[in-house]
């Protein structure tokens, strides 16, 4: 039975020891106090987990898991969902952090509207929290706006298993890109995403990071498009355009 207020906040964990503290505290202090705090490591080797546990001895909402090996996002955030309790998941990667009336706001504005699938402005900052570029939603993304525009950011989402069936949560077992995918599963099912209007979340662009290689992530995107999507190599190309002219406009580095 899930718990009908509380958030599930779903927190990958790989040698972040540099973050991980800023992370849990960006949770720690927001102003809902309704959650729990997933965080799964996937053998890490620095002093990570170590900084977690003592977290994990102060707060009863912090629930430290530890997975053998290392099996990627995908596979942990898929296990972190197995454990969710609340009728809310929400993803906060280990390096990315909240502003402190993130879940206050996104909640309230779920419930006042009925949206199963929300996503914030966010605010792409560089390694020592500088800010970079603000990010804002389309008002509201379909699957066709999305394939054009892979703007969605895991740190800012938020999705209520009330409305949308677990199946849709689960992430392709990918490498990369894997979120992707899954609000891909999500949007063809007809649960539009709809735009938080306010910058509530923090997206830490790191240097040595998957996704700070931009041949790689244009390769990846095409792959979603081609092997996971299946789309055809015409609206392949179509949507690729799209995406290449979108990725651009949100490296730019203005305010």
């Amino acid at each position: 039975m899930k718990k009908e207020n509380l958030v599930s906040i779903i927190t990958p964990l790989y040698n972040c020891e540099k973050y991980i503290s800023q992370t849990i505290n960006s949770v720690l202090n927001q102003t809902y106090k309704d959650f729990e705090l997933i965080i799964v490591d996937d053998g890490s080797i620095d002093k990570s987990c170590n900084i977690v546990k003592e977290y994990e001895k102060k707060d009863k909402r912090i629930r430290f898991f530890r997975l053998e090996g290392n099996s990627g996002a995908a596979y942990v955030r898929n296990y972190a969902l197995k454990q969710a309790k609340g009728r809310y998941i929400a993803y906060l990667d280990s390096d990315d952090l909240w502003d402190e009336k993130k879940l206050e706001i996104q909640i309230n504005f779920m419930k006042e509207n009925n949206y199963a699938f929300t996503c914030t402005d966010y605010m792409r900052v560089s390694e020592d929290g500088r800010h970079l570029k603000a990010i804002k939603m389309p008002k509201k993304i379909d699957y066709n706006l999305y394939l054009r525009n892979t703007i969605i950011q895991t740190v800012g989402v938020v999705i209520d298993r009330s409305i949308v069936n677990d199946k849709l949560l689960i992430m392709p077992n990918i490498k990369r890109r894997q979120d992707a995918a899954t609000w891909c599963q999500i949007l063809k099912h007809d649960f539009s995403c709809y735009r938080v209007p306010f910058i509530l979340s923090y997206y830490r662009v790191v240097n040595d990071s998957l996704s700070s290689n931009k041949l790689k992530a244009a390769r990846d995107t095409w792959n979603l498009y081609r092997n996971i999507e299946m789309l055809s190599f015409i609206k392949s190309c179509y949507c690729f355009s799209g995406y290449a002219y979108n990725a651009v406009r949100k490296r730019i580095h203005k305010r």
